[in-house]
Formats: C-alpha cells, sequence, structure tokens
C-alpha cells in the first residue's frame, strides 16, 4: 500500500469472548493509511469492518478475549499507551469516528452545536466555551451546514443533516485521521451524493486522512485513493483505487465488483453463493475456498499476502 504511512495497523487481532468460544471478528490484519488519501475497506456485512474501525480506535466492549497487534501513527505505536493516555491524546483527538447512525451517535437532548463543540472543551483544545462554539460554527460551514442549526436539535434535522453534524463533530479537533463506519448507509441516493461531494471537499481543503469502510463500492468509488478488500475477518486484497476497480486480483473481489450494476453496459450482475463462514473457528486454509469457483487442493492451507505487480498485494494462492 506505499510508504509515508500516517497510520501504519500490523497484525491486529481483535476476538470477542462468546459463549461458543471466541469470533475472530479481527483476524492479523496488516494495511496502511498514507497521508492526504482515502483508504476504503469493502466486504459484506458481518466481516469485522465495523470491528476493524473499533480495534483501531480501542472503542472495545467488555467480552474481549484477544486484542494484539500493532497501531502506528505518525510514527508512534499507540496501542503501547495506558487507556487513559490514549484516551486523553489519541481518541477523538489525533483519531476520530464517524459511526454508523448518526441519529443513534446524537445525544437526543442537547443541542447539536453543543455536541460539536464538547470535543474541544474536554480535551482542552478551546480557551472557553464560547471559542468552542466559533469553532464549531467554522465546522458547520465546512461540512455545509447553516449556523442556525447550531441551537437545533438532532430530532430537528434530516438524515443528511444529522450525518453531517456526525462529521463536524469527528473533525472538530482537526485529527490526523477519520474513520468512517458506513457514513452512507442510511441515507437516500441524492443524499448519499451529496455527503460524498463533503467529504471530498474536506479532503481537499483540510487535508484530512479517511479510512471510509462501507459494503457499497460504488459509491466508495467516488473518494477511494486505496482500497481494501475484508472477508471473514481478514485482509484479502490491496492495492490502489483505480486498479482495484478496474481487474480486481481476488476471486471473491470478483464476484463484488460483477454483483455492481453499471450505467455503460448492460450486463448480467453476478452473485456470491453459499454464505461467509462462522467467526466462531473458521475453516482452515482460504477462508473463501468453500465459495470460490476457482479453488483447488492448496486452498485447504492458509495462503500467503503475495505481493503482485509492485504495491498490490492478494492473499490468494492463484498468485503465490
Amino acid at each position: 500500500m506505499g510508504q509515508n504511512g500516517i497510520l501504519t495497523v500490523e497484525d491486529l487481532r481483535l476476538h470477542f469472548r462468546t459463549t461458543k468460544g471466541p469470533v475472530q471478528a479481527v483476524d492479523d490484519v496488516t494495511l496502511t493509511l498514507r497521508r492526504g488519501r482515502t483508504l476504503v475497506v469493502v466486504g459484506e456485512s458481518g466481516c469485522g469492518k465495523s470491528s476493524l474501525a473499533r480495534a483501531i480506535l480501542r472503542l472495545l466492549p467488555r467480552n474481549v478475549h484477544t486484542y494484539s497487534g500493532r497501531i502506528w501513527l505518525n510514527g508512534s505505536d499507540v496501542m503501547t499507551l495506558p487507556e487513559e493516555q490514549f484516551r486523553r491524546e489519541v481518541r477523538w483527538v489525533r483519531l476520530a469516528l464517524v459511526p454508523q447512525g448518526a441519529m443513534n451517535a446524537l445525544n437526543p437532548v442537547l443541542r447539536v452545536g453543543e455536541q460539536v463543540a464538547e470535543p474541544l472543551v474536554v480535551h482542552g483544545r478551546a480557551a472557553s466555551v464560547a471559542e468552542a462554539r466559533r469553532s464549531a460554527a467554522e465546522i458547520f460551514r465546512q461540512v455545509g451546514v447553516p449556523l442556525d442549526f447550531l441551537d437545533r436539535y438532532p430530532f430537528e434535522l434530516s438524515g443528511g443533516m444529522r450525518q453531517r453534524v456526525a462529521i463536524a463533530m469527528a473533525l472538530v479537533t482537526v485529527p490526523d485521521v477519520v474513520l468512517l463506519d458506513e457514513p452512507t448507509s442510511a441515507l437516500d441516493v441524492l443524499t448519499q451524493a451529496n455527503i460524498m461531494n463533503v467529504l471530498k471537499a474536506i479532503k481537499r481543503d483540510m487535508g484530512t486522512s479517511f479510512i471510509l469502510i462501507t459494503h457499497d463500492i460504488a459509491t466508495s468509488s467516488e473518494i477511494a485513493d486505496d482500497a481494501a478488500v475484508m472477508y471473514a475477518g481478514q485482509i484479502v486484497e490491496a492495492s490502489q483505487a483505480a486498479q482495484f476497480y478496474r481487474e480486481p486480483l481476488h476471486p471473491y473481489s470478483r464476484a463484488l465488483m460483477a454483483s455492481v450494476p453499471t450505467l455503460r453496459e448492460t450486463k448480467t450482475l453476478g452473485f456470491i453463493p453459499g454464505r461467509p463462514p462462522s467467526l466462531i473457528g473458521p475453516p482452515q486454509g482460504c477462508r473463501f475456498a468453500d465459495r470460490c469457483p476457482a479453488r483447488f487442493s492448496r486452498c485447504s492451507e492458509e495462503p500467503p499476502m503475495v505481493a503482485v505487480e509492485g504495491q498490490r498485494q492478494v492473499k490468494c494462492w492463484l498468485y503465490a
């Protein structure tokens, strides 16, 4: 995925404890986000994408079974920081999250202006509440929210405006990296396009680096610089976006692209037979093998991540 990474994740694991055994939601994930770029992580629902975001931000539930790996942010290993220092210096300061479902992320009894200004006060980024409010107003302007909305409650805003407020809340501390977890999943097509235009403008004007987590391949192509495909808790392909959208390599990636309708040509939409494996005791070898049309005998062994065509990587025996 290239050098000069602002955020590098190495061998990251996040397993959850259940009565049936550990759920391997994130299993040995390695990826790099380059400065000023957008890395899109795509995959089916349940493949571990949202768990990956929460593992990076260390937003962990109580039933954690395994949490290990390295997370390098601007050259510093933030995994080694004590929880309190991570909360004070990293989370919402240098790493921020736009969660899925803005209505659930906003406090219904606080005005949205107060909620956007709050991180500045909590983390000492503003000398006063008035200064924090001025900063909130400025970020509202950048994400396209009218200033009179500062004093409105979440229920008074449309879904698109609530999503813009959630984006403003993540950006107000000017973090190095913003993780976007399905930011357009509950919105209509026109509003989705407007939100993507907002993100492109922020990327251009503020130089923010994004990790966009989504199952919507078509929408993500609007902003993607790099792409990573996640399946059953693992990254199975990583490359520059232009190469990925033009010619995906992994059989799973090809199947995903075949299922996307296009405007310029008539084609029979593909589908992926079967269903993803359980992340409680996943199968040995390639986790996509049972659904793969190119399966052969060696797929019963764990495939390596293979470098193909320079910066492209694919976890598949076809390229080993």
